[in-house]
């Protein structure tokens, strides 16, 4: 064992500073939170957005657009997938339950099937919209269209 070598042993020695404990700390009196204001004060909590007293960000910079609150937003899923659906799992109906299972879509998404791709198998597909060519390609085959709507009233 040499000098230099010398270590305390584990756990004896704390880490950070005792904040608050007496002026021989050299952090006691305000407890290095200043003198006065909201932030020397016990139940403080800085807002988001406060930028002590400057006028904020988000209210220093133009506004500009619109923003529609009652937009509402489709997962989009294609024919070419619609069509591998079929082929590979030989499903016939294909339903908004049917993407849910797949890991497709949450329970409260929106469902529009679109046009792209090619189709060769006749399926049923209920969704929540349907693009003009999908809606073409799906009927030309002999399968049926239908839209979901969630505000209809179920029978108990």
């Amino acid at each position: 064992m040499n000098l230099h070598s010398l270590k305390p042993a584990e756990g004896s020695i704390k880490k950070g500073k005792r904040i608050g404990r007496g002026q021989g700390s050299g952090r006691g009196g305000t407890s290095t939170r200043g003198h006065n204001g909201a932030q020397s004060r016990s139940g403080y909590s800085r807002k988001m957005g406060f930028e002590g007293g400057q006028m904020p960000i988000q209210r220093r910079l133009p506004k500009r657009g619109f923003k529609n609150p009652f937009r509402v937003e489709y997962i989009g899923v294609n024919l070419d997938f619609l069509e591998k659906l079929a082929t590979e799992h030989k499903i016939k109906v294909i339903t908004r339950e049917t993407f849910i299972e797949k890991n497709m879509i949450g329970k409260n998404d929106n469902v529009k099937i679109l046009g792209r791709g090619e189709l060769k198998t006749k399926i049923d597909v209920t969704a929540d919209g349907f693009s003009k060519s999908a809606k073409e390609a799906i009927e030309k085959l002999g399968g049926k269209v239908e839209i979901f709507n969630k505000h209809e009233k179920k029978d108990a």
